[in-house]
């Protein structure tokens, strides 16, 4: 072969290589945040061991290397004039894609309040379960409660649930019966997964076959990490049996991340939890990978992209 043959043929080769994937951004979808050097304090502040304030930068410097371009906030307070606060914390760092607030539909206000809070393009919704002393699971009975979810659904708001168990995943069949528009995500499934004995197991596995049917359902697999002897366990073996139940129960269209920093374990792991995750799903291609970490949440959460380096939602 002679040079300019040899040329040739190097530079075919070369262009025939195939370039590395880029790496798949992803978008945080349950983060707290929260300032307890506040005169008034807060009501939450993360582990007791936490001392800092969780605001938008300590969560960037935490979360950038990580590949996290976007996060959502959940409301960490049961104070109406946090819903404000949060969504002020998250207005100046365009990393922030959104909030969830707190407000409780059974309230008479609760119209009034929805009004105010959804005028910023941040407020996405809120977040309703088993906290601040709310019970989903008696609340659906109430038509004053119904009434105001299906405010939320016109508005085109999510409803987040809080702390799930068998009772709430059932109750949230029935409040997609009452409002079948009512975009819904479940946080923190691994968690209940995690508890329940087999009798509670069984029961709450046929409750989840039958929200997998539901278009407007979507879970987050958020609070995933467990502890082994006070550490926290980092054998992504551990996790591929949970992992497993939820990819196959509910496909790869509805499933979405979120880390629960700083909450729990997640305080000091962010890092630990994006790779168990990203080992799992990348395992199931780019397409299933990228619905999890982006796409199934621009379609739940309809989040904001206010930054360049953030995925577009239309593109979902």
């Amino acid at each position: 072969m002679n040079d300019l043959s040899r040329r040739a043929f190097l530079g075919a080769a070369a262009g025939s290589a195939v370039a590395p994937l880029a790496p798949v951004p992803i978008i945080d979808c349950h983060i707290h945040l929260f300032d307890q050097t506040r005169p008034q304090g807060a009501p939450y502040s993360g582990p007791a061991e936490n001392k800092e304030p969780a605001l938008p930068p300590r969560y960037r410097r935490l979360a950038s290397p990580l590949g996290i371009v976007g996060a959502i906030a959940v409301e960490a307070s049961p104070w109406i004039e946090d819903n404000l606060w949060l969504l002020e914390a998250e207005g100046n760092d365009p990393m922030m894609v959104g909030a969830i607030g707190n407000l409780r539909p059974e309230w008479p206000e609760f119209g009034e309040y929805l009004d105010r809070f959804r005028k910023n393009r941040l407020f996405l919704g809120i977040r309703y379960g088993n906290l601040w002393g709310y019970d989903l699971v008696k609340q659906i009975a109430n038509s004053s409660f119904v009434e105001g979810l299906k405010l939320l659904q016109q508005a085109g708001l999510v409803l987040d649930t809080a702390n799930p168990t068998p009772t709430l995943i059932e109750a949230v069949i029935r409040v997609n019966d009452k409002v079948p528009g009512l975009r819904i995500v479940i946080d923190h499934l691994p968690a209940m997964l995690w508890r329940v004995d087999s009798k509670g197991r069984a029961d709450v596995e046929a409750s989840l076959r039958e929200l997998a049917k539901r278009p407007a359902v979507y879970i987050k697999v958020s609070e995933l990490m467990r502890m082994e002897g006070g550490k926290p366990a980092l054998d992504p073996a551990l996790y591929r049996p949970v992992l497993d139940y939820l990819f196959h129960t509910f496909g790869e269209d509805k499933l979405i991340f979120g880390s629960d920093w700083p909450n729990g374990t997640a305080m000091d792991n962010l890092a630990a939890i994006v790779k168990i995750v990203q080992d799992y799903f990348t395992g199931k291609g780019r397409q299933a990978a990228e619905k999890y970490f982006w796409k199934n949440s621009a379609a739940a959460y309809r989040w904001v992209r206010r930054d360049a380096g953030q995925p577009a939602p239309a593109a979902a």
